[in-house]
């Protein structure tokens, strides 16, 4: 009787390394894409700023600006959220993929609407649209990817 656990076996290790490996590979690859979209808005939120975009916006609510900060919160959050949401499908669903970028193409249309029903100078609506469309854009093409 020996006190030290059993040598692995061979096809132990050889079933769970490939699998292993391609998660972290797409963990890796996601987590990239969240932080290059982070990345790609702020650089187009600056854009729209030195292009003369207040990003002020008013509603029935009140006045709002949209900053830097503001725009780091929603897009790492909601890239997330989108990251959740596709790992959820593809654990419930053969076709996950495929309903998650329906639903993100969805989302990201529907995120467009607010910027036209809020009072706000030509310069923010389109700078925001601008960053709307770019993160639009990049969550889908690095979260969906496949490793």
């Amino acid at each position: 009787m020996s006190l030290t656990a059993p040598a692995p076996t061979a096809t132990t290790d050889a079933g769970a390394s490939p699998v292993r490996a391609r998660a972290t590979a797409r963990r890796r690859r996601r987590t990239l894409g969240v932080v290059a979209t982070l990345v790609v808005a702020l650089a187009v939120w600056l854009v729209g700023r030195l292009a003369g975009a207040d990003y002020w916006i008013a509603d029935s609510q009140g006045t709002v600006r949209i900053d830097a900060l503001v725009t780091t919160q929603v897009t790492v959050v909601l890239g997330l959220a989108g990251w959740a949401v596709l790992a959820l499908l593809e654990r419930l669903t053969r076709y996950g993929t495929a309903i998650w970028t329906v639903l993100a193409t969805v989302i990201v249309a529907a995120s467009m609407i607010p910027v036209f029903l809020v009072e706000a100078t030509t310069a923010t609506r389109v700078a925001l649209v601008a960053v709307h469309l770019a993160v639009g854009a990049l969550i889908p093409f690095f979260v969906r990817a496949r490793s």
